[in-house]
């Protein structure tokens, strides 16, 4: 089978714990707080797999200015459609509070686009790198959960919200064989530029949208969740 068949279809796999999510949150009605202690799970696998996946590689074939470049413009690009997003659904609506299902909708296709080029990217190497696919899964399936479940809550369509995830893990797919075939005849920067991207729109999604979400629906065992998360992401990453 071809190389980048192979790491679409692992994107696919990484892509559909997002749908996994989503089809738990329509079909069990798990409690909020619940909901929240695995977001704050996920989101502590997702700090773990931004600092030794995605920075510390990033850092290390780029060097300081690719990195802050990409890290810079992955967090201006998630903050700029975050915002945006924001003040399109309180248009009509200036009551309405901030809508943090489109906010991780948007944050798992900007940092799962260039997580699953990385993705694809690791297969030119060794193989492909089972502490960041198993990271990514750890933290997708949280994702498509809990934003389900605010997507849901804001009055949108069952079928409309799966189909939006489907198209994230679809995304995902193609992303992770673009990779694969892109970066076999790029130089080591492009990569460092897509990982640095990626840490800088994860990182600017945890702080705006999931830290603050899993807190106030999960309370103070929410510290707890997302140490066990990153342990858990980091002793994946151990050889």
């Amino acid at each position: 089978m071809p190389e980048p068949i192979q790491a679409g279809l692992w994107g696919a796999l990484a892509g559909s714990a997002l749908v996994l999510g989503a089809i738990a949150a329509i079909t069990i009605r798990i409690p909020r707080r619940i909901v929240a202690l695995i977001m704050a799970f996920g989101a502590g696998a997702l700090v773990s797999s931004l600092a030794f996946d995605l920075a510390e590689e990033a850092f290390r074939a780029g060097g300081t200015l690719v990195f802050a470049i990409g890290l810079a413009a992955g967090s201006l690009v998630y903050f700029g459609g975050d915002r945006m997003i924001d003040r399109l659904s309180r248009m009509g609506t200036p009551d309405r509070g901030k809508t943090a299902g489109p906010a991780i909708v948007l944050g798992a296709l900007l940092d799962g686009i260039p997580e699953s080029l990385v993705l694809g990217a690791t297969l030119l190497g060794d193989g492909i790198n089972p502490s960041f696919f198993a990271a990514v899964l750890i933290s997708n399936f949280p994702e498509g959960l809990s934003g389900t479940r605010d997507l849901l809550d804001e009055g949108h369509r069952r079928v409309t919200v799966v189909g939006v995830w489907l198209a994230v893990a679809v995304a995902s797919a193609l992303a992770a064989a673009i990779g694969n075939a892109a970066f076999a005849s790029m130089s080591s920067t492009p990569l460092a530029l897509a990982q640095s991207f990626a840490a800088g729109a994860i990182i600017t999604m945890l702080a705006d949208t999931m830290f603050p979400e899993a807190f106030e629906q999960g309370g103070n065992f929410v510290g707890v969740a997302t140490a066990l998360g990153f342990a858990a992401a980091f002793l994946l990453s151990r050889p």
